[in-house]
């Protein structure tokens, strides 16, 4: 089997990436907290030419200690994507385990965690093609990495938080998915 994969135009993955945050995360609020760090330009996009998960368990490594060094102040986010590992959502799904298992390893629980987001994401019990898993759903598969304060002072700040998901399943529904299609067709 083959590890070789073509070569990636970071500049175009970053660029769709942002155009994802900026149409739908921050266009749709599907996450209230987005906003602020990404005009504070506190979020990190790092391109992975991992084509194994190996590969891509040493980038997260990597990764997870350059967040967890950081300045809250001048980096808040770190998108991992990853364009050529990983594109079986299931695959891509059960890789979520190792990523926590690698928190734990490098005693990063409870100060960073992971989370993840999916060309085909998939939430449980639903249809592959139902509208609710584009909340999810990514030009890449790509690793989200967070830091808990970040994510305390968030929920601090809107005491709502719980009711984010059902709001992006009804915000998401009421697109559907022409609107799913336009919304990203538009690179306006």
């Amino acid at each position: 089997m083959s590890t070789s994969a073509p070569a990636l135009d970071h500049d175009a993955v970053v660029a769709d990436t942002v155009h994802w945050l900026e149409k739908a995360v921050i266009g749709l609020n599907l996450c209230p907290f987005a906003k602020a760090v990404h005009i504070k330009k506190q979020v990190r996009y790092v391109v992975s030419e991992a084509t194994t998960p190996e590969a891509l368990l040493e980038k997260l490594m990597e990764e997870l200690e350059h967040l967890a060094e950081a300045d809250p102040e001048k980096l808040d986010t770190t998108l991992i994507i990853h364009p050529h590992v990983l594109k079986d959502f299931e695959d891509y799904n059960e890789f979520l385990d190792v990523a926590d298992a690698a928190l734990e390893d490098m005693d990063l629980d409870g100060i960073l965690q992971v989370a993840s987001f999916h060309p085909d994401y998939q939430f449980a019990d639903t249809d592959k093609n139902d509208i609710e898993n584009y909340t999810n759903r990514t030009p890449y598969p790509t690793l989200h990495l967070l830091r808990e304060e970040s994510i305390d002072r968030a929920v601090e700040a809107f005491p709502e938080a719980s009711e984010i998901f059902e709001k992006n399943m009804d915000t998401i529904r009421a697109l559907g998915h022409d609107g799913w299609d336009k919304l990203m067709a538009d690179k306006a």
